[in-house]
């Protein structure tokens, strides 16, 4: 399998839902590095997974939606408990509808898989995999 990575990052606000979450469930700041990874068997006519370039524009747009908000007060995540797991699947789904739209070319509609990372901290992060 092939793969190929592009990175962003985001800031945001949120609250967690319930006891586990300790002093998170009161508003905080989180800054997240994200690492989108796209997977395919086989090379496309160009050799490569996915252009590069298009793929770092994607996933920018995609964490710009998100980026400095308070993700409490965001409509469309109502009743979702943000945590750094939901978001990578977030993320990922709205990728997907990305890729499958055309967005990063003709050729991305063919990759096979898709991995979002959040790093939420040097020693901790969360991912979600995903077919395309």
């Amino acid at each position: 399998m092939f793969c190929v990575t592009v990175r962003d990052h985001m800031l945001i606000a949120h609250s967690l839902r319930g006891e586990t979450f300790g002093p998170a469930q009161r508003l905080h700041g989180a800054t997240y590095v994200i690492d989108a990874t796209f997977r395919r068997v086989d090379l496309d006519a160009d050799g490569v997974v996915v252009d590069i370039g298009r793929a770092a524009e994607e996933l920018h747009t995609v964490v710009s939606e998100l980026s400095y908000r308070n993700l409490d007060d965001e409509p469309a995540l109502a009743g979702m408990n943000t945590t750094t797991e939901a978001l990578a699947r977030l993320i990922a789904n709205r990728l997907a509808e990305r890729v499958h739209a055309g967005a990063l070319g003709d050729a991305a509609r063919e990759l096979d898989g898709l991995v979002v990372t959040l790093r939420e901290s040097h020693i901790a992060s969360a991912s979600y995999e995903r077919a395309l």
